[in-house]
């Protein structure tokens, strides 16, 4: 029994033992390889995860910058339309003054010609119930004269 243990065992020793310290290194050769890989893809990740944060950080900054960017334009789009609406008004309001300047004066000429006839109807009474003599119409003529050509005088 011992001689073929130690048949056995130098079989094994010779054939089995040489194959199964190869399979046994390349395992293990297998498994540092992977664990290299494992912890270079690790080390992969970090650097990613920082990549990442650095990215979402600008992103951060670009969105602000933008959000920035957009109020302003906001605030001169609004501003512009204030000084826009505001020009517009002024236009308005001379435009207004100048047509109620224009309403006043004509307004005046009415009643100017109005006063006028008014005036020369008044005075056609008058002379009527005046001159029913003959000096004193001779001398309200002469009065109204006058006074018609210094009128035309002042104007």
């Amino acid at each position: 029994m011992t001689l073929i243990f130690g048949i056995v065992f130098f079989i094994l020793a010779k054939f089995g033992f040489p194959v199964l310290t190869d399979m046994v290194r390349k395992r293990q050769e297998r498994i540092e390889k992977s664990l290299e890989d494992a912890r270079e893809i690790e080390a992969r990740m970090a650097t990613w995860k920082v990549e990442q944060a650095k990215m979402v950080e600008e992103t951060r900054k670009q969105q602000a910058l933008i959000l920035k960017e957009a109020t302003e334009t906001k605030a001169q789009i609004v501003a512009d339309a204030k000084a826009q609406a505001k020009a517009e008004a002024d236009k308005l309001l001379a435009e207004a003054k100048t047509q109620i300047a224009a309403e006043k004066e004509s307004a005046l000429r009415d009643v100017r010609k109005e006063i006028a006839l008014l005036s020369v109807q008044v005075a056609e009474k008058v002379l009527r119930n005046e001159l029913s003599e003959e000096g004193s119409q001779r001398a309200l003529i002469d009065k109204l004269v006058d006074e018609a050509s210094e009128a035309q005088i002042r104007s």
